[in-house]
């Protein structure tokens, strides 16, 4: 991690589970981190338990990832306040307790969409310009994805809904943005992490009655595996990486 002590990651959905603990590993190996997320009083919890020395080097700042103009105006103070974002971890998503049949579903499909496609792009296209700008040729961009983004698996009591297909579609991102990224001469790499069951909100509070007995990753895994990513050889990129917990049934 030597060459990232004191550059910037910025990780979406900090607030808790794979996005909070990403942030605690990053910032403990030097990184200058800024945390993204819906609910800034999280982020102030965050940072009031770190270590003084690592709280001095986290910076919260509430942003919506699902509205362009809150991710436009956070890249732009991260510019100005710490010089710009060398390391993206996309990690904001949501899940919504809905069946694509369902009367009435049109609000919590669109809100799928637009966090967990739109708000990866929109920060992904911001901390691209912000590296390109600055002749960064080093920097990452990492997409936490899911198994549900490869295939659906089908589980009693619980729906993917429109959540598979957001999954699906940064799957294909991931790729596109490795051709975008080849075609503009640039060696940023792009990374898509795929997990398991992970135990996190996002699982527990829409379906707590399919979780119980399932074996589970934890946060604090997938957060060590960014860090593996991002420390790899100038020659290497980690393209796809799927991770389970060992047991999962699917």
């Amino acid at each position: 991690m030597n060459r990232w002590l004191n550059r910037v990651a910025v990780v979406t959905g900090a607030s808790s589970g794979i996005g909070k603990a990403c942030c605690k590993d990053l910032v403990s190996k030097g990184m200058i981190v800024v945390g993204l997320a819906r609910r800034g009083e999280k982020l102030l919890q965050l940072k009031s338990n770190l270590p003084v020395n690592q709280a001095a080097r986290f910076h919260g700042r509430q942003c919506d990832v699902s509205i362009e103009q809150e991710v436009i105006d956070s890249f732009q103070w991260i510019e100005q306040t710490l010089g710009g974002c060398d390391v993206l971890v996309n990690n904001a998503g949501i899940v919504r307790r809905c069946n694509i049949t369902d009367s009435g579903n049109s609000s919590d499909l669109r809100a799928i969409l637009e966090t967990n496609v739109l708000g990866v792009a929109w920060c992904t296209r911001e901390a691209f310009h912000s590296m390109q700008q600055r002749q960064v040729n080093d920097g990452h961009v990492v997409l936490i994805n899911s198994i549900a983004g490869h295939s659906v698996p089908m589980v009693n009591g619980l729906s993917f809904n429109m959540y598979a297909p957001s999954k699906h579609a940064i799957t294909a991102m991931t790729e596109v943005l490795r051709q975008e990224f080849f075609k503009k001469d640039t060696k940023i790499k792009i990374t898509s992490i795929s997990p398991g069951v992970v135990n996190t909100e996002i699982f527990d509070e829409n379906s707590v009655e399919v979780a119980t007995g399932m074996p589970m990753l934890q946060p604090e895994d997938i957060a060590h595996a960014i860090s593996y990513c991002i420390q790899t050889p100038p020659n290497v990129q980690i393209h796809e990486l799927t991770i389970k917990p060992v047991g999962e049934r699917f």
